[in-house]
């Protein structure tokens, strides 16, 4: 049930981290995977190393992502998955000094973007007559959490579970499923600081009620599950992958 032999998948921000191991994962299960991001290096050695295509591009440049749908339809066939887990925060100040640039930008790449690459897939989808879209969200969009102030990232991360259920509700009638995944903390490029700094990493620990460290591993099960068969009769959830945080 969690085979995607011959479905194409596009994954966006997977030149490194979580997007990087989510496309390592639908290519293993079978999925022809086209990986998109701003680091064309990057790219084009995991394109190689998977057997997909590599496509960068800016994905705040919002004119250019049909450009990228359009690419992965011609080289690999129009893709029926769809895994938006770029994301980004621009700005670490409090919500009162926040400029206005990077609450845009914030919201531009994290909620914007990928509701314009739905919209680019959604033709390819509807011709196949079935498609997976999963939004990487996070638990930022659902609880505070003290002393990271992250105002404008938190509302675009919550954001794409009310679009994640629109869109669900809306596309259901062509089989087409929507749904959201939201991890706690794992290290990463943007979370290296958290993990490096030795009372910053206890106070993770102390608050983490599973043993051990996140990775972005542990996010690559619930996205089979989805963007899979195995998940036929899911559609308009946000999933949340925090080892226990959000359940304290």
């Amino acid at each position: 049930m969690f085979r995607l032999d011959g479905r194409v998948a596009l994954v966006t921000g997977a030149s490194s981290g979580l997007g990087e191991a989510i496309a390592r994962g639908l290519a293993a299960a079978g999925a022809r995977v086209a990986v998109t991001a701003r680091r064309v290096d990057r790219l084009e050695k995991l394109a190689e190393q998977i057997g997909g295509l590599a496509v960068g591009c800016d994905l705040l440049d919002l004119d250019r992502l049909g450009g990228v749908v359009s690419r992965v339809a011609d080289e690999l066939g129009g893709p029926e998955i769809l895994v938006n887990a770029a994301g980004m925060i621009f700005s670490s100040v409090p919500a009162e000094r926040e400029p206005l640039e990077d609450v845009r930008r914030t919201l531009d790449l994290n909620l914007v973007a990928p509701f314009r690459l739905a919209q680019a897939v959604y033709p390819h989808m509807v011709a196949a007559g079935r498609g997976s879209i999963v939004n990487v969200s996070s638990i930022s969009g659902h609880v505070g959490v003290p002393g990271i102030p992250q105002a404008s990232y938190a509302a675009s991360k919550l954001g794409l579970s009310g679009l994640t259920r629109e869109l669900a509700v809306q596309w259901a009638a062509h089989a087409i499923r929507v749904n959201t995944v939201a991890p706690g903390f794992f290290r990463s490029e943007i979370t290296d600081g958290l993990y490096d700094d030795e009372r910053s990493h206890s106070w993770l620990r102390r608050n983490i009620p599973l043993p051990g460290d996140g990775t972005p591993q542990d996010q690559v099960g619930a996205v089979l599950w989805l963007a899979s068969d195995a998940g036929r009769y899911v559609t308009g959830q946000t999933i949340v992958i925090d080892g226990g945080w959000t359940a304290r």
